[in-house]
């Protein structure tokens, strides 16, 4: 048998160990370990592929960015920006149809901004959205939906943890990925709020509890009785902070004065700080902030070092190669590929979280990806957001467990979760294929910048 051939074999089993339930790094791991070893005959060099790929990983100095923007979001949380998010959102948008849904968006836009993590932010609106949606007469299904749908902006507008793991994938620039993700940021933030007007105006029977708006959800709230200056400045108070935030860590890192390591941990510090002067952040709170971002590194890096094998691997056998070459061949074109691999992506979504599928996918289709010369980054952000598409999809949609887990309700099921959040993940299919169709949504501000 071939070494194409093997890493061929060794692709279809790691799949049928996924559906299995087994763990995607041991997968991985053990796929990449056996793959060399049938492929050298040469046990010492499958292991020695381990530490190989281990002590790259964990010297490459942009994985140290994971841990300080990972922390960083933890300690914003529970600094209550979250809280400000949604209610600067709330203020902006209440008097439109569909208000209070269009300011769970925005306000995921906002919190997204200043975390990079879209579990935190389902877990963050699922406490504060949900509830208030309800008492103002959504129904429970587009309430938990619009929290979950909106969660998936965590991974796609900067700074994203996701776009960091794809930079050291494909050792392209993680300012660069950043950059990338404000376009198709911004037109997805625009096109949900779009989708909840439609559905508000159109499908009220999807939206309101009732069928019709309640009578109150255009008056004005306690937010207008101390007049438009109280309420203005409660804004700015609330704004200011995460104002600060963002041009610290994304100013900074865009304007050259951070690298990537550098802007997530002057992010997390004044995180730490905001949540000291609130007052919002205990001795006891503060250990588990950092047990939960060393559990989340940890997670990660097991992750990527097995991917790190599994990369190795495919190399050694030239399955990409060869995969590139028939793709070549075949007269698909780049678009028939692309077609290919999304199709794939959105598949494995159902059972695999985002970054595990990035990690399986991206190496294997690389090498036939860069045969038609085509933007890295712009492909990165095709990615992206087509893996995020598996937050919100069953049986696995990992946005709708932490929403589900979060509320805790019996009279919230899983099943309307994935149902209110089915019209998100259609637009977000949307986008993808408008990204596509016209590349500049996601490179033209990397032109101006890089």
């Amino acid at each position: 048998m071939e070494a194409f051939e093997i890493a061929l074999v060794s692709v279809g089993a790691m799949l049928v160990l996924i559906y299995l339930g087994l763990h995607i790094a041991t997968t991985l791991a053990l796929i990449s370990f056996i793959g060399v070893w049938v492929i050298k005959g040469n046990t010492t060099i499958a292991l020695n592929l381990l530490w190989v790929s281990a002590y790259d990983t964990v010297n490459s100095y942009v994985f140290a960015s994971i841990p300080t923007f990972v922390l960083m979001g933890f300690l914003v949380a529970a600094a209550g920006m979250g809280r400000d998010a949604y209610d600067i959102g709330q203020f902006l948008l209440r008097r439109l149809l569909g208000g209070l849904g269009m300011a769970t968006v925005v306000a995921n836009a906002i919190f997204a901004a200043i975390t990079g993590v879209s579990v935190a932010s389902a877990s963050v609106f699922s406490k504060l959205s949900v509830p208030e949606m309800l008492r103002h007469g959504y129904t429970a299904r587009f309430a938990v939906g619009t929290v979950a749908g909106s969660s998936v902006l965590g991974m796609l507008i900067p700074p994203s943890v996701l776009f960091i793991v794809y930079a050291l994938i494909t050792e392209q620039s993680v300012g660069a990925m950043f950059v990338a993700g404000i376009g198709p940021g911004i037109l997805l933030t625009v096109l949900f709020c779009g989708q909840i007007y439609i559905m508000a105006r159109w499908f009220p029977n999807l939206v309101f509890a009732r069928g019709v708006p309640p009578a109150h959800s255009t008056a004005p709230d306690d937010a207008d009785k101390g007049g438009a200056e109280g309420g203005a400045g409660a804004l700015l108070r609330k704004a200011g902070p995460i104002t600060l935030l963002v041009v610290l860590v994304l100013g900074g890192l865009y304007g050259g004065v951070f690298t990537p390591v550098e802007a997530g941990a002057a992010g997390a510090f004044l995180g730490l700080i905001f949540a000291l002067v609130r007052r919002s952040l205990t001795w006891r709170g503060f250990w588990d902030v950092l047990l939960e971002t060393g559990s989340v590194t940890a997670t990660l890096l097991f992750l990527i070092v097995a991917a790190s094998m599994y990369s190795r691997m495919l190399g050694l056998s030239g399955l990409p190669s060869e995969l590139a070459a028939m793709f070549e061949a075949s007269g698909f074109g780049f678009y028939g590929l692309l077609s290919i691999y999304v199709a794939i992506v959105l598949v494995l979504g159902t059972i695999v979280d985002s970054i595990s599928i990035m990690l399986i996918m991206v190496p294997l289709f690389l090498a036939a990806i860069k045969s038609f010369q085509i933007d890295l980054v712009w492909f990165g952000v095709v990615t992206v957001i087509a893996t995020e598409v598996g937050l919100l999809t069953p049986p696995f949609g990992l946005a709708a467990y932490v929403v589900h887990s979060t509320l805790a309700r019996p009279d919230i099921s899983l099943k309307d979760i994935f149902i209110g959040a089915g019209p998100f993940a259609l637009t977000m299919c949307l986008v993808v294929f408008l990204i596509v169709v016209y590349p500049p949504i996601a490179t033209f501000l990397v032109t101006l910048r890089f």
